[in-house]
């Protein structure tokens, strides 16, 4: 059959990364009262799961929309290698001026992963935060 047609591909993968919700214009009262506990001055951890979503064509040739070893080797170069076992405010550049809420994180996250795949495919990010609490990138 050489009929080409348009299929997502999934990857899953986990990090554990630490954070702290602030905001540097507010004072420590409001950003205690917007974010809480995730607030903390000694930051607090989360155990991520991430989803990439690559969505295109399949390849006349290799049946493959794109190769998952090589989806798997961006993700770990440009995203876990980075943000796994790190503090996100203090290690992770990114983060320098930007403040790491799970939506931040998820933009973040798609803009590394973007600009490595080939340009005829679409990307979604699903980042879980916990096992209740996710966002994707883009909506």
């Amino acid at each position: 059959m050489n009929k080409q047609f348009k299929t997502s591909v999934f990857r899953k993968e986990s990090f554990n990364a630490a954070h702290r919700l602030h905001n540097p214009n507010w004072d420590d009262y409001k950003n205690q009262l917007i974010f809480g506990k995730c607030n903390n001055p000694n930051f607090h951890g989360h155990n991520y799961d991430l989803e990439v979503c690559v969505t295109g064509f399949s390849d006349f040739e290799t049946g493959y929309v794109i190769d998952v070893k090589i989806l798997s080797d961006i993700i770990q170069n440009e995203v876990i290698n980075k943000f796994d076992h790190k503090n996100l405010n203090i290690e992770v550049t990114e983060f320098k001026n930007l403040n790491p809420t799970a939506e931040n994180i998820a933009f973040v996250i798609y803009t590394l992963l973007v600009n490595k795949l080939p340009k005829n495919l679409d990307l979604k990010i699903r980042l879980y935060e916990t096992r209740k609490n996710y966002v994707e990138y883009p909506a």
